[in-house]
Order: C-alpha cells, then structure tokens, then sequence
C-alpha cells in the first residue's frame, strides 16, 4: 500500500467577492440597516439588562438575612393601617414629577421609608411631617434639587428639615 502526500491550497476568500450570502444582498444599505438594529438592541439589552441587575442586588439578602425589598415591604405592612385619605393625596402629588414609568416603584421606596420613620417614633398616624421627612431621606442626593423645586411648588417650608438633606 503506496500513502500519496497531497497538499490541499488554502480557501482564501476576498473580501470584495462577498456579495450575497444565502441570496441576501449584503451591499449598501442593506448592510448599514442590519447593523444599525444590531447595534440598537445591544444598546437596549445592555440598558434593560443593567436594571435588572440593580433589582437583582436589592433582593440579595443582607447581614440580617432580610434584603432591602424585604425590609421595604415590611415597613409598609406594619404601618398600612396608619395611612388617611389626606397622607395618600400628599404622597402622590409628591412623587408627580417622577415619570409614570417609575412612579410606583417610587411612591412604594419612599413609603416603606415613611413607614420605617413611623415605627421608630411610634407614630399613631401619618402626618405631613412624617411624609416630608421619609420623602427627603428616600430620595437619592442627586435628585435634591427637583425634590426642593417640587417642595417649593407646593409651598412647604423646607427649613426645619435641612439636617435631612444631608
């Protein structure tokens, strides 16, 4: 038995002879449209993606084996009972300004935290100062000056609650 040496040339392909793959047209514009959708749903799954992430990390148990959600839905069950008619009106209009899409994600962080203040000082209601106080120190540092312009609006006097804005 006689082995025969055969050497096998390399497919090389020029980039200028690929001008349809599986009888799609890759030229002009068709190849700008294909890559522009690429690019905008990496861009939207990186955007969606990295929200899920911050959710995923409010669920993550902490020290105390309870996560921030836990602790957020806690306080409102505790302290659901406490709220009237005329604490609901105020929490809502505060948290107007945030866009719709958010809003009760919002509304729900900020009345944990006002539960979680009602709690600590034994409150037998809700009240306006209460509301004001949880809706400053919910709110993140970054968003302080819409928080005093929305306040403003309203025509509450931010004064006595200075010390919570650092």
């Amino acid at each position: 038995m006689k082995l025969v040496k055969t050497f096998e040339v390399p497919f090389i392909i020029d980039i200028s002879e690929i001008k349809e793959v599986n009888g799609l047209n890759l030229d002009g514009w068709f190849l700008w449209f294909i890559l522009f959708w690429v690019f905008v749903l990496i861009t939207l799954m990186g955007i969606g993606g990295f929200f899920m992430f911050r959710k995923f990390l409010k669920a993550l148990p902490k020290q105390d084996g309870k996560s921030d959600l836990d602790w957020q839905n806690y306080y409102l069950d505790k302290t659901i009972h406490l709220w009237n008619d005329e604490s609901k009106e105020l929490l809502n209009e505060l948290v107007s300004p945030v866009p719709e899409l958010f809003r009760q994600v919002a509304k729900e962080k900020i009345a944990g935290k006002i539960g979680e203040i009602a709690l600590k000082e034994k409150a037998k209601s809700i009240s306006h100062d209460l509301i004001i106080k949880g809706y400053i120190q919910a709110t993140p540092k970054r968003d302080h000056k819409f928080l005093r312009k929305k306040l403003d609006e309203m025509k509450i006097d931010v004064s006595p609650y200075e010390q919570y804005f650092e």
